[in-house]
């Protein structure tokens, strides 16, 4: 079991930034593929990145390439996501998930955070 907290959420300005967390426990975090994903009112959970166990691969979709970061430390059982020149469609409930096989979409990864929500205004 993977237990997943993430913080950072909050609300800014069309053209901010926002660093979430995910912090991790329980079974090894370095074994897992970490992924954020996002979900707007009224359409589907939606990848948005992941990284590889140990760090040196990371994927981005199309709509946030350039724009967000994401990285991890395993010492400190975190995965971080960096969120530059944020739009108002950027909005959404992000979750981080945890994979032992990775990939993008969602029915991969086994465990969940609670989210945290993002709100960019125009």
């Amino acid at each position: 079991q993977v237990h997943l907290v993430e913080s950072g959420g909050g609300e800014v300005q069309a053209g901010g930034s926002l660093r979430l967390s995910c912090a991790a426990s329980g079974r090894t975090f370095s074994n897992y593929v970490m992924g954020w994903f996002r979900q707007a009112p009224g359409k589907e959970r939606e990848f948005v990145t992941r990284i590889v166990s140990s760090g040196g691969s990371t994927y981005y979709a199309d709509s946030v390439k350039g724009r967000f970061t994401i990285s991890r430390d395993n010492a400190k059982n975190t995965v971080y996501l960096q969120m530059n020149s944020l739009k108002p469609e950027d909005t959404a409930v992000y979750y981080c998930a945890a994979s032992l096989g990775g990939g993008s979409y969602y029915t991969s990864y086994n465990y969940w955070g609670q989210g945290t929500q993002v709100t960019v205004s125009s």
